[in-house]
């Protein structure tokens, strides 16, 4: 992972002014780690550019944007950092402007190149990386790596109405506020009072990497959402590419989803999600789900109160999340 400073200066005048409500809402100490991150972000499709929205504004130190793909009629409905006159432009270069309009204190670059051509030493100018549109031996190779480094690693996708976020943080040290009570010292009118107050507790968690999640035995009850999580990775690792809209008549989704059916003996019982909208990105779920990550991203590098770990699932059908600990070292 890069070296820095250990975040002890102080903020500017100006970091101060413009941080002042999450200085407020997380405190200082997390700003300073903040300020001193670099994020590398890949796939800035409408998901990447949420969370790129989210992180960007918390003030980070860079964010980078690899994508080598160029801007589709399908990237104009969901993707905000980029113009309907873009089309046919690379993704990544054609986010900057935008994105660097959010936050003049961040550092925003492109990078037009592919993620299968960069060597290890890419990664280590990163602090953080979150990777999406990738298959699922692209985020193997680059958890990998991550692992390596000692470098945060994210992973999510939106395919319609459905997404998920992944996070693998290694060995994470963090602190969370817990509220206390005791009895009050004031007791003038003999009456028993109880005070609370806020004390700061240090915490650690232990991650898996994300090959240990992609087969799942045991599962919590309702969960059947996973399923539909393994279905969409095995169709991009085989196919190349996710399904699009214009493929919604034929049955390659329904032949992808058979042998785990069959697998974890599923009967019909995931039927009604292989049919709902999993075409393309849908912008307000990408908002959730990319809010969700960049949220993630934030606490992880703040050190500032409990990650998720390791799966979060939006559910297409009944629009919540759901937050699975799979993978589990014994």
């Amino acid at each position: 992972m890069v070296d820095d400073k250990n975040g002890t200066e102080m903020l500017t005048d100006a970091e101060a002014e413009l941080y002042d409500r999450q200085i407020r809402l997380w405190g200082l100490e997390s700003q300073k780690r903040l300020r001193l991150a670099n994020v590398l972000i890949i796939g800035m499709n409408g998901f990447g550019a949420e969370v790129a929205k989210n992180i960007i504004l918390a003030g980070v130190k860079s964010v980078t944007f690899l994508d080598h793909r160029n801007i589709t009629p399908e990237d104009s409905c969901s993707q905000f950092l980029v113009d309907r006159n873009d089309l046919g432009k690379n993704r990544a270069k054609a986010s900057v402007a935008r994105a660097q309009n959010l936050n003049s204190m961040v550092d925003v670059k492109a990078d037009e190149s592919e993620v299968d051509s960069k060597p290890e030493a890419y990664f280590q100018n990163f602090h953080v990386v979150c990777a999406s549109e990738c298959t699922i031996t692209q985020l193997k190779k680059i958890n990998n790596i991550c692992r390596k480094f000692n470098i945060k690693f994210f992973a999510g996708d939106v395919w319609g109405t459905f997404g998920y976020t992944f996070a693998d943080l290694n060995t994470h040290e963090y602190v969370m506020d817990v509220t206390q009570t005791k009895k009050s010292d004031d007791s003038s009118d003999n009456k028993q009072r109880m005070e609370s107050f806020v004390i700061t507790v240090k915490n650690k968690q232990v991650f898996v990497p994300f090959e240990k999640i992609l087969h799942a035995k045991k599962l919590p009850k309702d969960s059947e959402v996973y399923h539909l999580f393994q279905v969409m990775l095995n169709y991009r690792e085989k196919h190349g590419k996710d399904p699009l809209p214009s493929d919604r008549d034929n049955n390659l989704l329904l032949e992808e989803a058979k042998p785990i059916i069959e697998e974890y003996n599923l009967g019909d019982s995931i039927n009604h999600l292989l049919e709902g909208d999993l075409y393309a990105q849908v912008s307000p779920v990408c908002a959730i789900v990319g809010g969700v990550m960049g949220q993630e991203i934030i606490k992880a590098v703040s050190q500032k109160e409990p990650p998720h770990n390791n799966l979060f699932l939006f559910n297409p059908q009944t629009f919540c999340g759901k937050i699975l600990r799979l993978g589990r070292l014994s």
